[in-house]
């Protein structure tokens, strides 16, 4: 069944070949990014042509999840052209990579705005409509660093996706008597076929961070690259999450899987998460509130 999507930071990596990945699977699909005007012109454009050589519903919407108004104009405008919203996929998020104690507070906060506080914007913005229809879905990327084995100069990077896929597992409980499904992807730690680790932000501090990397880790970036590297296999790719999302999609409602990983490098979050996940429900039962566990047409 043809559904209205809105993915967000779509502009390139897992956001990017979801969008594709779905429109080709017959879904009319806005990709937001941010700035269409400015420094995404051209990558807007080319969204744009793609969707017409391949004859698909590909869209663009500008979308700056750090801000309320984006957010709301987004939303306001996919639901002026579709008439309604049936599937949200939070994407948009950004890595940085280096000695926690050389990022400010400052960035700390600027990393939690995009990768947190931009999902809870966007839900404002959606929710109230998607509540309305009393049918809906979640779709949140996540990250096997939330609860895999993490090495070391990801710190604000891996604390923000806990964070945010602390968020969705509270949203799947509050949701359920309104219809909307929840449904959490976990991504391994891809080195390739995306720009994650490419355009990771750097520390501020970098008197700070020269004492580590001149210090006693000096050499210690590259080793923990390769390291990631090594354990990827040769044909691990990207492009899994996107197949994988489309399934997700695709399922009937009701049916859909409350996390799904993808992670070629089987750093341990499926079974930490498969723990944490089972330990959810059970508190759920003993403490009488089962039902919130079942999604439900409203």
């Amino acid at each position: 069944m043809k559904q209205i999507i809105l993915i967000t930071g779509a502009s390139s990596g897992f956001g990017l070949l979801t969008a594709r990945a779905l429109a080709d699977a017959g879904h009319t699909v806005y990709a937001s990014m941010r700035d269409i005007a400015g420094r995404n012109a051209k990558q807007a454009e080319a969204v744009l042509a793609e969707a017409r050589e391949r004859h698909v519903d590909l869209r663009v919407v500008e979308l700056d999840v750090t801000s309320d108004d984006s957010a709301r104009a987004a939303i306001d405008s996919v639901l002026r052209e579709a008439g309604r919203l049936d599937v949200l996929v939070h994407n948009a998020g950004h890595m940085v990579f280096g000695p926690a104690e050389a990022f400010t507070a400052e960035q700390y906060a600027q990393l939690y705005d995009v990768n947190v506080l931009g999902t809870q914007r966007v839900n404002r913005a959606a929710l109230p409509a998607m509540r309305k229809q009393g049918k809906g879905l979640l779709l949140w990327v996540s990250s096997s660093s939330t609860r895999g084995g993490t090495p070391p100069f990801l710190a604000p990077y891996f604390a923000a996706k806990a964070a945010m896929d602390s968020l969705a597992v509270s949203y799947a409980g509050e949701l359920t008597r309104w219809g909307i499904e929840t449904s959490i992807m976990v991504p391994g730690a891809f080195t390739k076929g995306t720009n994650h680790f490419a355009h990771s932000g750097k520390p501020s501090d970098t008197a700070v961070e020269a004492e580590y990397m001149e210090g006693p880790y000096a050499g210690m970036p590259d080793r923990i690259l390769k390291g990631l590297a090594s354990l990827e296999p040769a044909d691990a790719d990207a492009a899994e999450v996107a197949t994988k999302i489309v399934e997700v999609v695709d399922m009937p409602f009701g049916k859909r899987p409350f996390r799904v990983h993808v992670d070629p490098s089987q750093d341990g979050a499926e079974i930490v998460n498969g723990v944490a996940d089972r330990v959810r429900r059970e508190l759920f039962f003993r403490a009488g509130i089962d039902e919130l566990l079942t999604t439900k047409q409203a």
